[in-house]
């Protein structure tokens, strides 16, 4: 299978490493991956913020630079969630509409497409830790991510101990602008996630969503807790990683 894979704004400015995990276990998977590097952000940032004309922008620019000939694979179930969702009022009655309709039936947040599009649901890992998943708001609700499909894959390596948090499903309080422009009450959610969290006894924080860890990392490092948060798709990699790494004696 072939796939063009989109690496968010977010990830490819704060997470690069992220996008490169993608590449790698969806070729571990036998995936052949294109990757346009003219692709910039899809808009959802400025659609959030009420900038209309300039979100419908970006968007024509996300359009035309993936056809939707093949698969479009991403690690950001928030920005897939946005392009299947908002899409259809941004370009509402207009020229796009079509490429619109084409791009949302083939657009899927990477979990969901190893799962669901490989039918791959376990791939060999060892990864020796106590983990806690967070939903993101965007995966649940706006991508509408079955939350047992990033749990079946974590369930699957070999060494990985998954404990469930109090309210698993709450949101951690990040909502992009939100957070600045309601800081206390942003704050104030982190903290009772990240508490949630560590009652678990878990030593690390696992999402499809880099902005919703690094919202919680950011908590975490200012109260000098011990915890850490990584994307399900670093996690993933790590283990491979390990899983292959030729046995001593």
């Amino acid at each position: 299978m072939e796939v063009d894979i989109f690496v968010p704004c977010f990830i490819d400015q704060l997470y690069p490493a992220t996008a490169f995990n993608m590449v790698k276990v969806l070729e571990r998977l036998n995936v052949q991956v294109h990757y346009n590097p003219n692709q910039t952000c899809c808009g959802q940032m400025a659609f959030n913020s009420g900038y209309r004309e300039e979100a419908h922008a970006l968007g024509v620019k996300f359009l035309s630079d993936f056809n939707g000939e093949r698969p479009i694979v991403g690690a950001s179930a928030s920005c897939i969630g946005f392009i299947r969702n908002y899409y259809e009022k941004l370009f509402y009655n207009s020229p796009w509409h079509l490429d619109y309709k084409k791009i949302k039936s083939n657009i899927f947040e990477i979990t969901d497409f190893i799962v669901n599009q490989l039918k791959v649901d376990k791939i060999p890992g060892t990864f020796e830790a106590v983990v806690t998943y967070h939903d993101s708001c965007a995966a649940l609700r706006e991508y509408r991510l079955d939350p047992e499909i990033p749990r079946r894959l974590l369930s699957g390596i070999t060494g990985l101990q998954l404990v469930e948090m109090e309210n698993r499903d709450e949101c951690c309080g990040f909502g992009g602008s939100f957070a600045i422009k309601h800081e206390a009450i942003s704050t104030a959610m982190a903290e009772q996630k990240v508490e949630h969290a560590l009652r678990t006894g878990a030593e690390y924080i696992i999402s499809t969503d880099s902005s919703c860890l690094m919202h919680q990392q950011g908590y975490i490092d200012r109260h000098q807790l011990k915890l850490k948060t990584m994307h399900i798709i670093d996690l993933i990699a790590m283990a491979s990683d390990q899983h292959l790494k030729p046995k001593t004696s």
